[in-house]
């Protein structure tokens, strides 16, 4: 096994007045079912300041681990309730580039 990581990027665009309600549900998620699939490493919600959209930031050990949780049945019941609050473009993928400003 490899120690870089998959990295998933999904970015949900969402009625302002909807966002609140995506992200109480994508945390909802995360908490119960990602955080205990195997192969998964971190999530990030990330929210629009203007309430337009979040991004969610997962890293995973594998893609094979992706495709396993996108064909967990505990995520197939939850994408129906995704899709009804926003759209969903994913991306899978690995970092090239990372830099970090130090001290």
């Amino acid at each position: 096994m490899s120690d870089e990581s998959v990295i998933l990027i999904n970015l949900l665009k969402v009625k302002p007045e909807k966002q609140g309600a995506l992200i109480a549900l994508l945390k909802q998620n995360t908490e119960t079912v990602i955080r205990t699939l195997p192969g998964w490493k971190t999530t990030r919600l990330i929210a629009a300041g203007d309430g337009a959209g979040v991004v969610i930031y997962s890293e995973w050990e594998s893609a094979a681990a992706v495709e396993a949780m996108r064909s967990d049945p505990r995520m197939q019941a939850c994408f129906p309730k995704v899709i009804e609050l926003a759209s969903l473009d994913s991306i899978v993928g690995s970092a090239v580039f990372s830099e970090t400003r130090c001290g």
